[in-house]
């Protein structure tokens, strides 16, 4: 009698498996990523918000869109978990669809914390270059930051802007004692905000210091103008101004009493000279102010808690736009503790100090002289 050879099990067939699940989960991610971009775009959670549930030819009309269109994103949306449905076995164009309370605060209501649909515009406008990008990986090249078009640079200053407006000057500012007395005092306080972008930090620290006058840098017209816009929208022309120059002219030595950097240290080509000028802006007992990602002092295979997403920024965004002007530090997003001392201590600071100030996301650094 043929014996019949025993069965050998594949020793990776549970990490396979896993990994497989992983995938379609990340799959489903991007759909969400995408198929919400979508709906903001266009209006459909705003339409739904206001209006309550709707049919596809409804909101179709409401947002000037194809009813065919329309009906396909709300089906899609449903089985996705992100819309509800009050009758499912109605006819197609029948059945009336809406959105949960708890969603259209994180979809529509730009006043809350926890509003993300701007996180989509943002991720969408992160793969814009997606060639250009693939070339960078191959030649050791850049990605200009004008190449990520308006999605990135509206995304990022709406998924700040509410932090900007309601914490900056209200909750980061004010933990630093002797910043916040001088940004309340006379006379008038100047602010160099470096890296400006859409503004929204300039003009968060105007409204919550009425006496100080603001200086916005940026070397990207289109945020520059969008900034302007902003300014102007909230009544703050007069004492917000935003500049397409180099905040290293030495005709802006010494006029600050605040120099601030939100973001962006770690997407520059030279950070050293970046804080180098920062350094020569503040006056001999102004402040200068870091704010940067809250990565871990070490890398581990584990990362910490936002490590996941910062290193996602960073392969597609930030490190390719920080390498498109060369000689480049190459930082990337993930900037540790020490990589911003060094890069202090070479620019002329004695060293550099983390603030008391608890954000899940965001590490608060003063430089000091």
């Amino acid at each position: 009698m043929t014996e019949v050879p025993a069965m050998v099990s594949d020793p990776h067939a549970e990490q396979r498996d896993a990994f497989l699940d992983r995938m379609l989960k990340s799959a489903s991610g991007v759909f969400d990523i995408f198929s919400v971009y979508l709906g903001d775009r266009l209006g459909f959670y705003q339409a739904l918000a206001q209006r309550g549930a709707l049919t596809s030819t409804e909101l179709a009309e409401s947002t000037a869109t194809h009813e065919r269109y329309a009906r396909e994103w709300l089906e899609q949306q449903t089985v996705a978990g992100i819309l509800e449905v009050d009758d499912g076995a109605a006819d197609g164009a029948l059945r009336r669809f809406r959105l949960p309370p708890g969603h259209a605060e994180v979809l529509t209501d730009r006043e809350s914390l926890n509003y993300l649909a701007p996180l989509t515009q943002l991720l969408v406008g992160a793969t814009r270059p997606l060639d250009a990008l693939l070339q960078a990986y191959r030649t050791g090249g850049g990605v200009p930051y004008v190449a990520y078009g308006a999605d990135l640079c509206e995304g990022q200053a709406s998924m700040n802007r509410t932090m900007f407006l309601q914490q900056l000057g209200h909750e980061w500012l004010p933990a630093i004692p002797d910043v916040h007395a001088r940004l309340q005092s006379d006379p008038s306080a100047m602010v160099a905000d470096i890296g400006c972008g859409a503004g929204w930090s300039s003009i968060g620290i105007a409204q919550a210091y009425p006496k100080v006058r603001v200086d916005g840098y940026d070397l990207d017209t289109p945020s520059v103008e969008l900034a302007r816009a902003n300014a102007a929208a909230a009544g703050l022309s007069d004492r917000v101004h935003f500049h397409v120059r180099d905040a290293s002219d030495p005709s802006l030595t010494g006029q600050y009493d605040l120099v601030t950097a939100f973001e962006c240290v770690h997407d520059l080509s030279n950070p050293v000279g970046a804080l180098r000028a920062m350094h020569a802006l503040a006056r001999e007992d102004g402040a200068v102010i870091i704010v940067d990602e809250r990565v871990g002092d070490t890398f581990t295979p584990t990362g910490n808690e936002v490590e996941w997403m910062m290193y996602g920024w960073s392969v597609l965004h930030c490190l390719p736009v920080g390498m498109a002007e060369q000689p480049s530090a190459a930082t990337g997003t993930v900037m540790r503790r020490a990589t911003l001392r060094r890069y202090a201590q070479d620019a002329g600071f004695r060293d550099v100090e983390v603030l008391p100030i608890d954000n899940f996301f965001f590490r608060f650094y003063r430089l000091l002289p």
